[in-house]
């Protein structure tokens, strides 16, 4: 990412890098590889296709990553790049395939848009919607908490985009304010499919992955869970935003934060009105047959009555807190949490080395992201 001086390297901005990556997650933890896959791109360069000789063999190193990644030749354009030999020594070659694949099938006004994909000789690339203004966690430290008002917009936004990737047969598992990014007008887009995958209606998971503050308590326990896993993080979301901090602090562990879940109240606060404490104690739901768990259940509370969940309609004002906050002074400090201009040092050209485990993270951002095995090896800690 960021260059020294070499005619080859370009120097960035630290808010520039902090835009083009989109989410830190992968930066945020050493060892995760679930976490962010893949780094985002601003270019909007054309890059040239590759035309493969039918009579020839391409080499493993291009081949076992298609057809999900097309081979192109790639200049230097100033792109972030996932290197490929990272993704088989980590072994998530198909988890990285499959994060693509969801992305290219789910269409939806509140969901990150893939624009592109493709892979050159050592990188894979992936280029989503551009967007500018940041990720709503961000804000969140700026602001502290927010009215009703915008509460009532960003949650309508996000259970659209829950309700559909449920219906799609796709549950989500990583549902936090990190990965939620901001349009210029301050609305919403999710992003970060890499804890995604398949599961119909009425199906079960047992990993136990995510971020563990916004983890629900049968996801922490091993499951069996289902999608009303990510409506418990979308109630512990909109806590957050309404009350400016976490219903239960974060513990390094799944097992310490289960047993701090499970005895808790999740009393509401007495600020929130009593429509907005009633959406709360129906998504923080600790049995989940009993949880708010379905768009048309959550579209029908007290609290969005008179409201459309048009997306046109949802997106013709501008969230003004946000615009406010915009050019905030603290803003760029805020976005570059947990990273150092030190990560920021991998190019295309390949002049600079990248490294899967990162010195000097933050250990605070370490200990808060958890993600535990894998569907088909069970569980271990990272």
């Amino acid at each position: 990412m960021g260059g020294d001086g070499s005619k080859n390297k370009v120097a960035a901005s630290q808010e520039n890098m902090r835009s083009m990556s989109c989410r830190r997650s992968f930066l945020s933890v050493p060892a995760q590889v679930h976490h962010g896959l893949f780094r985002r791109s601003r270019c909007s360069k054309q890059t040239q296709s590759s035309e493969s000789n039918p009579g020839c063999t391409l080499p493993a190193f291009i081949s076992v990553f298609l057809p999900e990644f097309p081979q192109r030749f790639t200049g230097h354009v100033h792109l972030q790049v996932l290197p490929k030999a990272d993704v088989l020594k980590h072994r998530v070659l198909q988890q990285s395939k499959e994060e693509v694949i969801i992305q290219r099938e789910v269409r939806h006004p509140f969901l990150l848009s893939l624009r592109d994909c493709w892979q050159s000789q050592n990188n894979l690339f992936i280029m989503f919607e551009y967007c500018s203004t940041g990720d709503l966690y961000t804000y969140w430290t700026l602001k502290g908490r927010f009215d009703e008002k915008e509460i009532r917009v960003f949650a309508a936004e996000l259970g659209s985009a829950l309700g559909f990737l449920h219906d799609f047969g796709i549950i989500h598992r990583d549902v936090k304010m990190e990965n939620i990014l901001l349009t210029e007008q301050g609305h919403l887009r999710m992003t970060d499919f890499g804890l995604s995958r398949r599961l119909k209606r009425g199906d079960r998971a047992f990993t136990i992955c995510g971020t563990i503050q916004y983890m629900a308590p049968e996801v922490l326990s091993g499951g069996p869970y289902g999608h009303a896993a990510d409506w418990w993080s979308l109630g512990i979301l909109i806590y957050s935003l309404a009350t400016g901090g976490f219903p239960v602090p974060a513990e390094p562990d799944h097992c310490k934060m289960l047993t701090r879940v499970t005895g808790h109240p999740y009393d509401v606060p007495a600020d929130p009105s009593p429509d907005l404490a009633f959406l709360l104690i129906e998504l923080l739901c600790k049995i989940p047959t009993h949880r708010l768990r379905s768009l048309e259940h959550f579209r029908n509370q007290r609290f969005f009555h008179g409201m459309s969940f048009d997306s046109q309609t949802l997106q013709k004002s501008p969230i003004e807190p946000i615009l406010e906050l915009k050019n905030h002074p603290d803003r760029q400090e805020k976005s570059m949490r947990g990273l150092s201009l030190d990560l920021l040092q991998n190019f295309e050209c390949d002049l600079l080395n990248f490294s899967s485990t990162p010195e000097g993270v933050s250990h605070t951002l370490m200990k808060n992201e958890v993600t535990l095995g894998t569907e088909a090896t069970g569980t271990s800690v990272l």
